[in-house]
């Protein structure tokens, strides 16, 4: 029989900690100089609680100062934590249950480590997806507004100048829509593509970008959701890129396609480019396609 691992032989330690009184800002250049997206929350040495960027994100989004507001307020409680000599299973049925992607160790009520959903994935492989939503987001609702697309949603948005009847040299395509954490997660569920610098902030936070970027090839992905939105059933024949800078994750892109060649039977070349919300370009390059007639009875 096979010797179970701990919690122990996988936590991250020391631990971050800080006190419930000190300042949101104060939690925050904790988290940026020790490049970590959490602080466990500790009174009297005992954990109370816990701080992630993405509390500090809603924070300040919803016009707080974090200058003035105390961690208590916006801290996690109570602590959900584990034991130094739990099993990792019971660690990560932990996290599921409670649908959270970190846990704080503790021995004699003291913190002394933390785990992730990383660092249990990486004895558990079949937990991946452990912390993240398992079930598609379906409150959404999808929009029927074309023929040759499936459906459309009311947060993407799309322009297109040129003749509805036929694509022509000159026409222009703009496909609009942000790049969620849910959209990353997902496209690396599909593509097998688990690089790290997508999926873990705490490892992100200490590369060259500062944190977790979109794969390169799902930004990519919105040139194709231009070129879907040309008149007829447009199919790739091919697309060449480069790729000029990063996209983190909750940013809005636009790919901007621009019909600038008929090469001949209902084949077109087009200039391709995503930019950020900012203008910066992330992509640039070329594609080719064919546009079909979309089949009879399509609605």
């Amino acid at each position: 029989m096979l010797a179970p691992i701990t919690v122990e032989e996988v936590m991250r330690s020391p631990v971050e900690t800080i006190q419930p009184s000190d300042s949101v800002r104060t939690a925050a250049t904790r988290l940026f100089e020790a490049g970590i997206g959490s602080l466990v929350v500790c009174e009297n040495g005992s954990p109370v609680g816990i701080i992630t960027d993405v509390d500090i994100s809603q924070l300040v989004s919803e016009g707080h100062d974090p200058e003035t507001t105390a961690v208590e307020v916006v801290m996690s409680t109570p602590l959900v934590s584990v034991a130094v000599d739990e099993p990792i299973e019971d660690a990560a049925e932990r996290m599921r249950a409670h649908n959270i992607k970190r846990l704080p160790v503790v021995e004699d009520e003291t913190v002394v480590g933390i785990v992730t959903t990383t660092d249990l994935a990486n004895f558990l492989p079949h937990l991946v997806q452990m912390g993240r939503d398992e079930e598609p987001d379906t409150d959404r609702e999808r929009v029927s507004v074309r023929a040759d697309t499936a459906y459309e949603r009311d947060e993407w948005t799309f322009e297109y100048l040129g003749n509805e009847a036929q694509i022509d040299v000159g026409d222009t395509v703009r496909f609009t829509k942000t790049i969620s954490e849910a959209d990353v997660e997902a496209f690396a569920e599909a593509s097998g593509d688990t690089n790290r610098l997508h999926m873990d902030e705490e490892f992100a936070a200490q590369t060259r970008f500062g944190g977790r970027i979109a794969h390169g090839t799902l930004v990519v992905g919105i040139i194709s959701s231009a070129l879907a939105r040309l008149p007829g059933m447009v199919i790739y024949l091919s697309q060449d890129v480069s790729y000029l800078g990063p996209v983190p994750l909750g940013e809005e892109v636009t790919a901007v396609c621009e019909v600038v060649e008929n090469i001949g039977n209902n084949r077109f070349r087009l200039s391709t480019e995503v930019v950020r919300s900012d203008d910066e370009a992330v992509i640039d390059g070329e594609a080719a396609v064919i546009a079909d007639s979309v089949p009879d009875g399509a609605e």
